[in-house]
């Protein structure tokens, strides 16, 4: 008998989490480890278990997820992206509204600026002298 589970795919900055969700007992695994070892501040965590908070739903779902790329808190964020997209697959009509209007399924646009030529990094110049 083949497993249910549920995918999403969640991204935030350069970050990209691929999520799985089983139905299960609340452990949460991020590249072959568990949360709290995985990211060290508790507020990241935090922001990981948010999606589960809000949709009333904590305890029910394993999660298994793979993250690429980025900081600690772009990767915190493609999994909470990734974790509400796997929600509303898994039960639409119970969790879609409350993700939607905590806007937890909205992909955050903001991306680092590129450098530009002549300048030391996106807007920072060397200093200016008259002289």
């Amino acid at each position: 008998m083949a497993k249910i589970q549920y995918q999403g795919t969640g991204r935030r900055k350069s970050s990209v989490a691929r999520v799985r969700l089983i139905p299960g007992k609340g452990d949460i695994i991020v590249n072959k480890k568990p949360l709290d070892d995985y990211f060290g501040m508790e507020i990241l965590k935090r922001e990981v278990r948010r999606p589960f908070t809000v949709a009333g739903c904590e305890g029910k779902f394993d999660v298994i997820a793979t993250v690429q790329g980025g900081g600690s808190t772009g990767q915190a964020g493609a999994l909470r992206h990734g974790i509400s997209r796997a929600l509303c697959v898994a039960d639409k009509e119970a969790f879609r509204a409350a993700l939607k209007a905590i806007g937890f399924l909205t992909r955050d646009p903001r991306m680092k600026e590129r450098k530009k030529y002549g300048l030391k990094k996106a807007r920072k110049a060397s200093q200016f002298s008259k002289r």
